[in-house]
C-alpha cells in the first residue's frame, strides 16, 4: 500500500514570482488613477502594478542617478533628471502587460541645467514641465517639443520646491488663463510667477509678482488648492502657512501699480494662518474639498490639508482652525537612528482613490485610505540581505487540516540585515513590519501549523509573534504582534526551532546561540488567540501584553557557534549543527503535568564527518534520517540507528547554506552560496534540478506545506518562488511527442500517395533533415528506375521541381542549411548535389540572397548536432543578410570542389581498371562482347559513375 501511494519524483521547478528590489533611493511618482508606481532602482525607473504588485516595465536610464523625477497629470509622458544634468523624456506604455524591454526615451537635453535638478513639476494641462535646479535657476519646459518657455533667475540658492496655479471651473463661462508658477527655495522665500503669454512675448525680465516671507527655514512642500484661492506651504522650520493668493491690493496702492497698465489689478497675496505642526515638514498638500473624511464634514467651505515629515506620520489638518482631524501611522519611539529611517521624505496624495502614500527614508512606501483612516498597503523598497524565510498560515483555524491548501501558506515572513522583520503575502507585494528587536533578526521558525512565528537576535533575545485578528481572511496582510520574550542567552540567537505537531497548543521552544549553548523553552502558558493583540476604545492599538519566558534547561552543546536547530515531526528528538564540523542528536523529555512543566534533553550521538562547519541541520519527516549542509560544499545523510552517514550529495561549488527534505523524504532541496538553488533525488544521489535566480550566497530556504513551491532569499536582497511545473512539462512533452507521431504518419501518408509538396513542407516544419534526405533519395532511386516515364526535371521528378520553386523564404533558408549539412558528408553529398542545382535552375540568385536577409534566427534555426561542422557553426552563430549568405557560400564550396576533386579521382582509376582488364584478356572479352573495341567499356564505366555520382 505504501509503496503504491508514493509520489512521483519532482523533476523541475519554474520561477513563478520574484520579490526584487522595489526603490533603493531617490523620487517616486505615482499616477493619478493610483494604479501605477514609479520609482527609482539604481539608475533606471522601475513601473509597477501596485495592485498586482507586477512590474510592467523599465526606464532605461544613463548610467547615473536619478535626482528628480515627475509624471505628468495625463500619464502619458515621465520625465526625470539626472546627477549628469540631462533631462529625459519617456513615453509611458498604455498597456498593463508586462514589457521585456527596457521603455528609451523619445526626447534627451543633454544639459537641461547647469545644476543638478532637485524638483520638478508638471503643469495640470501636461504641457509643461517646471525643474528647479541647485544654482537658483527655474525653467520651465514644453514637455512634447522640448524647449525651453520662461527661465527664472535670483533665488538665493537651491530650488526646494515648486506647484502650479491653474484653477479650473467647468460651471464658469468666462475662465482666466492665467498660469502661475510658485516656486520655493533655501533663502526660505516662495515667489510667484506669472507664465501668461503676454509677458513672455514681450521681452521683459521675468520677474516675480510677489514675493512671500514667512518661513524661517527651506520650505520644502507647496500646494495650491483647486479653486486657485489658497496656497499652503511646509518647512524644516516646524510651521505651515496659509496664504490667500486670491486677494488683491487696496484701491491706493492698486491706482500707483495700475499706472499706464489698463486695467490690471495688483497682485498681493496675504498670510491668513500659521499652523506649528512641530515637526520638521518634508511634504505638504490640500485635500479636495468633497473628499469624504470620516467623522469630518465635507464641503465647499471646508479646507484641509495632509503634512508628512520628521516622525514619519501624515497628519490631517483644518486649516481654518488648525487643528489636527487624525494621524496616519504610527509614531515609533526607538532610537535616533531608527527615528532618521522612518521620517516620511515625500507624501503623494491621490484622489481618485482617497489615498494618501508616504515614501519613507527606509525605501518603504505605505498606503493610507482616508476614508478607514488605516494603512491599506505597505510596499517595501529594498530588503537588504535575506538572512531566513519561513512560511505562515494565520488564517488557518486550529481545527483545520493541513490539506487546506487554500488557507495555508499565505505569508512567508522574511529576516533582513535588519531588527525589522517583513511578513509579505506570498500573491501581493504588500508586506508589514515587526518592530521589537533591538538589533538584526538571524533567524525564524514557525509553529502551531504556521500559525506563530519565533524570531531570534542578536540583541540576545528571542521573541513569538502572533497575528491580531485571526481567522480575518478578508485582510491581505494582518498586523502582527510580539506575545513572549525570552531572555537568558549570552550571545546573539542564531538558531531557533519550535515544537512540530501543528495542534492549537504550543509546547516547547529551542534555541541556539554563539554562547555554545541550548536552551528549551516552555510555551505552554502562551496562547496564540487575537485577543492578545487589541485595539482601544479610541481607536488606537494598544500594545499586546508580553510574556516573559523562562528556560526549562541549559546545556552547553557545541564547541563552537551553534548554526541550526531543527526537531523531529514526532517532538522527540532534537537535531543541532555547529561551526566545530559536528552535528549532534538529542532526545527531547518534555512532560506537562497540569500547572508543573519539566523538559530536558540527553545526548543521543554525535553525527562527524564533516570537513568544514555545519550550517544547517533538517529531520527527515517520514524516514529516521537527518540531512546536513556544511561550509565543506556537500550535503550528507545521517542514520538515526547508529549515527552514521548514509549518503553524500556533491554538486555545489561553495558552502551549503540550507537544506530541507521534500516528496515523502525521496528527495532533497539545498541552497548554497554559489547563488544555486538544488533539487536531489536521495536513492541515486543525483542532481536532477538546478535553480539559478540568485547572484550572491542564498541564505533562506523555505519549503511550503504541500510542497509545491520553494521560496529562496539571498544576499542580494532577491526573493524566488519556484512552482513546481513537473506534472505540466509531463504533459507538454506528452502532447508533443503525439503531435510528432501524428506529423510522422502524416508524412508517411504523403509519401505513399506521392504528395510530395506537402511532405516536403511538413520535414521542413518538424526540423527533420533526415527525413527529407531519404524523401530526395527515394525521388533519386525513382527517377533511375523511371527516367524515360517522367518528364525531364532537375530534382528528377517534376512536382518536387514545382514544390522547390515555390518554396517560402523560411523554407528555403532551412533547405539551404540542410543542403550545407548534406554536402559536409561524402555519402549524402550527391543529394545535397542535386538538390542545389535544382535549386540554382529553379530559383533566381535574388530569392536565395532574400532568404538569408528575410533569416529568422529563432524560427528558421537547425539543429545540427552531428559533425565537426555543427560545432563551426553554432561557435559564429547565424548570420543575417549578406554575412549569412556569405558563410552559407564559404561552407559549402570547399566541400563541393573536394567532392569534384574525388570523382575526378575516381574516373581516373576507372580508366586504369579498364586498361589492366584489357591487357589481363589479351582482348578476348573486347572481341566477343563489343566488335567496337574498349570505347564500349570506358563509356559503360563512365556511365555507371555518373549514375552514382
Amino acid at each position: 500500500m505504501a509503496s503504491s501511494a508514493r509520489p512521483k519524483l519532482k523533476t523541475t521547478f519554474k520561477k513563478a514570482r520574484v520579490i526584487a528590489p522595489l526603490h533603493t533611493e531617490g523620487p517616486v511618482a505615482i499616477s493619478q488613477d493610483g494604479t501605477r508606481l514609479f520609482t527609482c532602482v539604481g539608475e533606471e525607473v522601475l513601473m509597477t502594478d501596485i495592485k498586482e504588485g507586477r512590474e510592467i516595465c523599465r526606464f532605461s536610464g544613463d548610467t547615473e542617478s536619478i535626482t528628480s523625477l515627475c509624471i505628468t497629470p495625463s500619464s502619458t509622458h515621465l520625465m526625470l533628471f539626472t546627477s549628469a544634468l540631462v533631462l529625459r523624456i519617456y513615453e509611458v506604455p498604455s498597456s498593463d502587460e508586462s514589457l521585456a524591454k527596457r521603455v528609451h526615451p523619445i526626447r534627451v537635453v543633454a544639459r537641461a541645467h547647469d545644476a543638478p535638478v532637485h524638483v520638478c513639476k508638471a503643469d495640470p494641462t501636461s504641457t509643461y514641465l517646471a525643474s528647479g535646479s541647485a544654482d537658483g535657476t527655474v525653467k520651465v519646459w514644453n514637455i512634447l517639443r522640448g524647449y525651453v518657455t520662461h527661465v527664472f533667475k535670483g533665488h538665493g540658492g537651491v530650488v526646494s520646491a515648486l506647484a502650479f496655479n491653474y484653477p479650473f471651473d467647468p460651471s464658469a463661462v468666462e475662465r482666466e488663463t492665467k498660469m502661475q508658477l510658485i516656486t520655493g527655495s533655501v533663502d526660505t522665500r516662495i515667489r510667484i510667477f506669472d507664465l501668461s503669454a503676454i509677458t513672455a512675448r514681450t521681452g521683459a525680465a521675468l520677474k516675480p509678482e510677489a514675493i512671500l516671507e514667512g518661513h524661517v527655514s527651506v520650505p520644502r512642500g507647496l500646494d495650491v488648492s483647486p479653486d486657485g484661492k489658497w496656497l499652503v506651504s511646509g518647512g524644516r522650520d516646524s510651521v505651515v502657512l496659509v496664504w490667500d493668493i486670491s486677494s488683491k491690493a487696496s484701491s491706493a496702492t492698486k491706482s500707483k501699480s495700475s499706472k499706464g497698465k489698463g486695467k490690471e489689478t495688483a497682485f498681493a497675496p496675504t498670510l491668513a494662518k500659521t499652523v506649528p505642526v512641530l515637526e520638521r515638514v518634508e511634504a505638504v498638500g490640500f485635500l479636495r474639498p468633497d473628499e469624504d473624511l470620516a467623522g469630518s464634514p465635507s464641503g465647499p467651505g471646508k479646507l484641509r490639508f495632509y503634512t508628512g515629515g520628521q516622525k514619519g506620520v501624515v497628519r490631517i489638518w483644518d486649516a481654518r482652525e488648525g487643528t489636527v482631524l487624525f494621524t496616519l501611522g504610527h509614531e515609533h519611539d526607538g532610537g535616533d537612528d531608527q527615528e532618521e529611517q522612518r521620517q516620511i521624505v515625500d507624501s503623494i496624495y491621490v484622489p481618485a482613490t482617497s489615498t494618501i502614500v508616504s515614501v519613507h527614508a527606509d525605501q518603504n512606501i505605505l498606503f493610507h485610505s482616508l476614508t478607514s483612516k488605516s494603512l491599506t498597503q505597505q510596499l517595501i523598497g529594498f530588503n537588504d540581505e535575506i538572512v531566513d524565510a519561513t512560511f505562515l498560515s494565520p488564517h488557518l483555524p486550529p481545527q483545520a487540516s493541513a490539506s487546506s491548501s487554500k488557507l495555508t501558506d499565505t505569508h512567508i515572513a522574511l529576516a533582513t540585515n535588519s531588527s525589522l522583520i517583513r511578513i509579505y503575502s506570498t500573491s501581493s507585494l504588500d508586506a508589514r513590519l515587526l518592530t521589537g528587536h533591538s538589533e538584526i533578526v538571524l533567524c525564524l521558525d514557525q509553529g502551531a501549523g504556521g500559525r506563530v512565528l519565533a524570531s531570534g537576535s542578536k540583541d540576545r533575545s528571542a521573541r513569538i509573534w502572533a497575528p491580531v485578528a485571526l481567522g480575518d481572511s478578508s485582510v491581505a496582510v494582518l498586523e502582527w504582534g510580539c506575545v513572549a520574550v525570552c531572555e537568558g542567552h549570552a550571545e546573539s540567537v542564531g538558531a531557533i526551532a519550535m515544537s512540530r505537531k501543528t495542534d492549537s497548543e504550543l509546547r516547547f521552544m529551542f534555541t541556539g546561540s554563539q554562547d555554545r549553548t541550548i536552551k528549551m523553552w516552555d510555551l505552554s502558558n502562551v496562547p496564540i488567540s487575537h485577543t492578545l493583540s487589541r485595539v482601544g476604545a479610541d481607536g488606537d492599538d494598544e500594545e499586546p501584553r508580553t510574556l516573559k519566558l523562562k528556560s526549562l534547561t541549559t546545556h552547553k552543546a557545541h564547541d563552537k557557534d551553534i548554526n541550526s536547530l531543527d526537531v523531529s515531526p514526532n517532538n522527540r528528538l532534537l537535531a543541532s549543527g555547529s561551526q566545530d564540523r559536528t552535528a549532534k542528536i538529542w532526545e527531547i523529555d518534555y512532560v506537562a503535568t497540569g500547572a508543573s512543566v519539566r523538559g530536558e534533553v540527553r545526548l543521543l550521538g554525535t553525527c562527524k564527518g564533516h570537513k568544514r562547519g555545519v550550517w544547517c541541520v533538517r529531520f527527515g519527516r517520514t524516514e529516521r534520517v537527518l540531512a546536513t549542509g556544511s561550509g565543506d560544499k556537500t550535503v550528507k545523510l545521517w542514520s538515526l540507528d547508529d549515527f552514521t552517514c548514509l549518503k553524500t550529495f556533491e554538486g555545489h561549488t561553495n558552502s551549503v547554506l540550507r537544506v530541507d527534505f521534500v516528496n515523502a523524504g525521496m528527495q532533497l532541496v539545498s541552497s548554497a552560496s554559489d547563488g544555486l538553488v538544488k533539487l536531489w533525488n536521495v536513492r541515486d544521489e543525483e542532481c536532477v534540478s538546478t535553480m539559478d535566480n540568485h547572484e550572491d550566497k542564498v541564505w533562506a530556504l523555505a519549503v511550503s506545506q504541500d510542497e509545491s513551491m520553494i521560496v529562496s532569499g539571498a544576499a542580494d536582497s532577491v526573493v524566488t518562488f519556484w512552482q513546481d511545473c513537473t506534472e505540466e512539462q509531463e504533459l507538454e512533452k506528452e502532447s508533443k511527442r503525439a503531435e510528432l507521431v501524428q506529423k510522422e504518419q502524416d508524412f508517411m501518408n504523403y509519401l505513399t500517395l506521392h504528395d510530395y509538396r506537402n511532405a516536403i513542407q511538413l520535414a521542413l516544419a518538424m526540423d527533420q533533415p533526415g527525413r527529407l534526405l531519404s524523401l530526395f533519395r527515394a525521388i533519386q532511386s525513382e527517377s533511375a528506375e523511371e527516367s524515360e516515364s517522367h518528364l525531364p526535371s532537375f530534382s528528377g521528378h517534376p512536382s518536387v521541381d514545382t514544390v522547390l520553386r515555390t518554396l517560402a523564404a523560411s523554407d528555403l533558408t532551412r533547405l539551404l542549411r540542410y543542403i550545407r549539412l548534406w554536402n559536409a558528408t561524402a555519402k549524402t553529398s550527391a543529394v545535397a548535389q542535386r538538390v542545389l542545382h535544382a535549386l540554382l535552375k529553379l530559383r533566381p540568385a535574388d530569392d536565395i540572397s532574400q532568404a538569408f536577409g528575410d533569416d529568422l534566427s529563432s524560427g528558421a534555426g537547425v539543429s545540427e548536432t552531428d559533425g565537426a561542422l555543427t560545432v563551426s557553426i553554432g561557435a559564429k552563430g547565424e548570420g543575417r543578410g549578406a554575412t549569412g549568405l556569405k558563410d552559407w557560400v564559404e561552407a559549402v564550396i570547399p566541400y563541393t570542389e573536394r567532392h569534384l576533386a574525388r570523382m575526378e579521382r575516381l574516373l581516373q582509376d576507372s580508366y586504369v581498371v579498364d586498361y589492366l582488364l584489357g591487357e589481363m584478356d589479351g582482348g578476348l572479352f573486347d572481341e566477343l562482347d563489343d566488335p567496337e573495341g574498349n570505347d564500349g567499356i570506358a563509356m559503360e564505366v563512365d556511365r555507371v559513375v555518373e549514375v552514382t555520382a
